[in-house]
C-alpha cells in the first residue's frame, strides 16, 4: 500500500497484471548488449516479463525509497512510485516504468500511459546519442489497459492507452 516507509531503503513490490499486453518496440542495440536473441524478443515469455504479468525467475521485484527536494522545496522521502526495479542482466538493472503502484506513489496509481511513455523511450535513447548520461530504453509495449488521466490540468480527465516501458541503467542508484 501507498505510505511513508520507515528503516528501509526498498520495498518489495510485484507489478499489477496487465490485461492484453503487445509490444510496440524493442531496442535492438540494448537487447543485443543484454544478450536476447530474435527468438527471445519474438516470444512470449519476453512481452509477459516486460510488461510485469510474469516476474523473471530469481527476480524479487522492488521499489527503491529515497529522499529529496521536488520543486524547489524539500519533499522527505519520495521513491519510486511508478518504477519497479526486477533486477540485473549482465551488470544492467532493469526496471519496468508504469507497472503499477508502490510504497512511494503517494496519491498516483504507479501507471503510465502511451504519450509519456513514447517520450520517456524516445528522450532517452537521444540523450544517450547525445553523449548525456542516462537511463536507455529497452522496450516499450501497451498493456490493453485504460488509464485515466488529466492530460490538460484542466478538470477534465479522460482515458488513454496504458504503456509500460522498460529500461536499463548501470545503476538505478540516487
Amino acid at each position: 500500500s501507498r505510505r511513508q516507509v520507515t528503516a528501509a531503503a526498498f520495498s518489495f513490490v510485484k507489478p499489477i497484471k496487465t490485461s492484453n499486453p503487445r509490444l510496440l518496440h524493442v531496442s535492438k542495440e540494448m537487447s543485443e548488449e543484454l544478450g536476447f536473441s530474435e527468438q527471445d524478443i519474438e516470444s512470449r515469455e519476453f512481452l509477459e516479463a516486460m510488461t510485469g504479468n510474469s516476474i523473471l525467475k530469481n527476480s524479487k521485484p522492488f521499489a527503491m525509497c529515497y529522499a529529496g527536494h521536488q520543486f524547489g522545496n524539500w519533499a522527505g522521502q519520495l521513491g519510486d512510485g511508478r518504477a519497479i526495479n526486477l533486477g540485473e542482466i549482465k551488470n544492467w538493472a532493469l526496471q519496468l516504468k508504469g507497472a503499477g503502484p508502490t510504497p512511494y506513489s503517494r496519491t498516483a496509481d504507479g501507471l503510465a500511459v502511451l504519450r509519456s511513455s513514447i517520450r520517456e523511450y524516445l528522450c532517452s535513447e537521444a540523450m544517450h546519442y547525445l553523449g548525456v548520461p542516462t537511463t536507455r530504453a529497452l522496450s516499450i509495449s501497451l498493456t490493453g489497459d485504460q488509464v485515466l488521466r488529466d492530460m490538460m490540468y484542466d478538470g477534465n480527465p479522460a482515458y488513454e492507452k496504458g504503456a509500460i516501458v522498460s529500461r536499463v541503467a548501470k545503476s538505478f542508484l540516487r
